[in-house]
């Protein structure tokens, strides 16, 4: 079996839009987003790997320091399957994908010879 990191995103404006809207209505759909995410996991448990987590802030850290920075990356998880193409099929009715503008992305991670 192959892992594979996956990061779910959502572009930023999206997000502040977001928590503009009513609470009421906010609160409602992220129950049902909820449940529905649990019920891809538990359909799709003998390939996670890692639940993964949230994310918060970003720093950028290159030649000429650190600054702050922003992603569109939400959430990420480990998992597991035959093949890249596999993997990324499982994905194709996540729930993630009802947020407008989200997308999911699934990058095969390789180790790193030598560094282990």
């Amino acid at each position: 079996m192959k892992r594979f990191l996956v990061t779910y995103l959502v572009p930023a404006a999206v997000m502040a839009d977001w928590k503009k809207s009513d609470p009421a209505q906010r609160k409602e759909a992220e129950t049902k987003m909820q449940a529905e995410w649990k019920k891809w996991m538990t359909e799709n448990a003998k390939m996670i790997v890692d639940i993964g987590a949230g994310v918060g802030k970003t720093k950028l850290v290159n030649n000429q320091g650190t600054s702050d920075t922003k992603n569109d990356i939400m959430l990420y998880s480990l998992v597991e399957a035959e093949s890249h193409e596999a993997a990324a099929k499982s994905f194709e009715r996540h729930p993630h994908l009802q947020i407008p503008q989200s997308s999911i992305e699934v990058m095969e991670i390789h180790s790193l010879q030598g560094m282990a």
